[in-house]
């Protein structure tokens, strides 16, 4: 349950920052913010994965790029749900649903601080070890008997 309360919170500061930075997108005061970031969770919980699953192949053709019109659309949706959250139109909810992505992950990032990415790298000390095929089959080799014909396959 804290977990959802933090990330609530975070969806809702992230909200309250594309608001001010975004022009078009407006948000009327904090109860505003609140249940539209409620809305905004719930839409990507519920109504998202039926979304991909139905435009999975213009996602695959896009490589991955419709998703970004997915989130705006769902950011626009939000915001004809929730009396107070306005959007200007379709672009400028595709940019602050982009802006809204990045912000609640930094957000995330910094006040959960044990999801953190780390990269390590270990290097050993000891040389890489031999592998042993024993039980790989040659099928370039040529018959030590035969050396002077090929093998010959059969149809």
């Amino acid at each position: 349950m804290r977990k959802f309360i933090i990330t609530w919170f975070v969806n809702t500061l992230a909200l309250f920052i594309v608001a001010y930075s975004v022009p078009g997108i407006g948000v009327d005061r904090w109860n505003t913010a609140i249940v539209a970031a409620l809305v905004l969770g719930l839409l990507n919980a519920f109504l998202k994965p039926f979304i991909l699953l139905v435009t999975l192949p213009i996602t695959v053709l896009s490589l991955g790029l419709f998703t970004l019109v997915i989130n705006g659309f769902l950011f626009y949706l939000a915001a004809k749900l929730v009396k107070g959250f306005t959007i200007a139109g379709f672009w400028t909810a595709f940019w602050g649903a982009l802006l809204f992505s990045i912000v609640s992950f930094l957000l995330n990032l910094w006040l959960n601080p044990s999801r953190n990415v780390a990269v390590r790298f270990h290097r050993s000390s000891e040389p890489p070890r031999p592998q042993e095929y024993r039980d790989a089959i040659d099928v370039d080799a040529v018959p030590t008997d035969k050396a002077d014909n090929p093998p010959r396959f059969l149809p």
